[in-house]
């Protein structure tokens, strides 16, 4: 088989989906590591926002970081179309049902429901961009000074933002759709690259139950510690 034949079957889409879900996995480490940093001022009541401002400002001026972010936007893209097609060859592949419904017995909802739940992540993916993304990168954003040096305030461009109910709302249904997307996605790509060991996949189980529940709560925690004013 060729490599365009292999990158065109149900398996090359798959393997795509694996590569550029582990990937994302990666980014998903380091952004949840940036953003809580919000948390320094329960630490250090001097500090009002400046740890994030900080890291924020490297993240957006550092050409490292910002040519990862390249790749991390094709990245996404990729895993989207990928997704899609695989969704639709998989419901032209059930045009006809099981004589049983095996329900959870087969599998579990979540695992069964990707495509809704990476349309969620998808739709919330792009508010989260339109709000923070395009305003620190491209509109611009109020400046504030730290150590006599200008940065973005994007530590309290997030406290308005999050000020607003709906959005709240919005960003824990977001948070919960990666959850069960991370709960069936996390184990299913180290599968498709090869590891069916089962040893490895029981400690890959576990270390993707651990790291989607971790890292969601984590997320989610940001907008309610805003909206309640506990980070300030």
């Amino acid at each position: 088989m060729k490599w365009s034949e292999f990158f065109t079957s149900s398996i090359g889409k798959k393997f795509v989906m694996a590569l550029t879900g582990i990937f994302l996995i990666l980014f998903l480490i380091v952004h949840v590591g940036l953003n809580a940093c919000i948390f320094a001022t329960w630490f250090d009541s001097e500090d009002h926002g400046a740890m994030f401002n900080k890291a924020a400002h490297f993240m957006g001026a550092n050409w490292v970081p910002r040519l990862l972010e390249i790749g991390l936007f094709a990245g996404i893209l990729l895993h989207i179309f990928q997704g899609y097609a695989l969704e639709m060859k998989n419901r032209s592949t059930r045009s006809v049902g099981y004589a049983v419904k095996l329900g959870n017995r087969g599998s579990k909802w979540y695992s069964r429901s990707m495509g809704l739940l990476g349309t969620l992540v998808f739709l919330f993916l792009i508010v989260h961009i339109a709000q923070f993304w395009v305003p620190s990168r491209i509109t611009g954003l109020e400046e504030t000074i730290i150590d006599g040096k200008p940065y973005h305030d994007l530590y309290r461009r997030m406290i308005e933002v999050f000020q607003q109910p709906w959005v709240v709302a919005l960003y824990l249904v977001g948070c919960a759709s990666l959850l069960f997307h991370l709960l069936h996605g996390f184990q299913s790509s180290f599968r498709t690259i090869g590891v069916v060991n089962k040893r490895y996949m029981s400690l890959i189980q576990a270390t993707g139950v651990a790291f989607s529940i971790i890292v969601v709560l984590l997320f989610a925690l940001m907008p309610i510690s805003m909206h309640l004013g506990w980070v300030k």
